[in-house]
């Protein structure tokens, strides 16, 4: 929000430099691109399916949304053979947990980590849904490879969402220590957070025979794990 500019290259100017270049000199290739449930905005109803409504709360979401849309133009007009999977919280070892950038859930890793107290934004009770890495990489491998993919949106998401109160409760006691507090929503994030979110992953169930197989309490305890191996390749401090 306080750069749009630069979110404006990097998810809309740069998906179309890539289509274009590919039309031009590699029109056979598959792209799968890795959109997001943020372009949903805060839902009308859940669990959140393909159809519903995009209304984006935030830059990043609404550029999000423009870049999904190309590749899907792409796919209908040139043949650029494109889909679109729409990612939930996706977390597990290697991603970036020194701060807030890119995944709440990464930063009470650290935080747990570092024997620091979890701060958890508002009531608690907003709802949400996570799915494991690897999970997510064979959502984008079994994409790239079906041709029942080409020019197709898919939410992914999880059986079983949770709050945010009991996903601090799941990782404390999976750590054996640590403490969560509440706390007001920073002004800035107050005016984009969505509330409830998870979302319907049954068209990517049917069509492609994709599932979650990960639990979020084995997901995070092999995430908790790693990140106390290599902590110091992942923070500063």
């Amino acid at each position: 929000m306080k750069d749009p500019y630069t979110d404006l290259e990097i998810n809309c100017r740069a998906q179309l430099s890539i289509l274009e270049t590919c039309r031009i000199y590699n029109p056979s290739i598959k792209i799968v691109f890795a959109s997001t449930r943020q372009i949903y905005g805060v839902p009308d109803y859940l669990p959140v399916d393909e159809r519903h409504l995009l209304h984006p709360t935030d830059v990043n979401g609404i550029n999000k949304m423009a870049g999904e849309w190309y590749h899907i133009l792409y796919n209908n007009v040139y043949g650029i053979r494109s889909c679109s999977l729409r990612l939930t919280n996706t977390y597990g070892p290697r991603m970036r947990v020194k701060d807030a950038r890119q995944t709440f859930l990464g930063i009470w890793i650290k935080q747990i980590i570092q024997g620091k107290e979890i701060k958890v934004f508002g009531d608690g009770k907003q709802l949400r849904d996570f799915n494991y890495v690897e999970d997510v990489v064979d959502a984008l491998l079994m994409s790239a490879v079906s041709e029942e993919a080409y020019g197709q949106i898919f939410n992914l998401g999880c059986n079983e969402p949770l709050s945010l109160n009991d996903l601090a409760k799941l990782l404390i006691r999976i750590n054996k220590s640590g403490s969560f507090s509440l706390v007001p929503f920073p002004p800035e994030r107050k005016q984009i957070d969505i509330g409830d979110y998870y979302g319907d992953f049954r068209k990517i169930r049917s069509r492609l025979g994709w599932e979650p197989k990960m639990s979020l309490e084995e997901g995070l305890d092999i995430s908790l794990e790693y990140y106390r191996k290599y902590s110091k390749y992942y923070w500063d401090d």
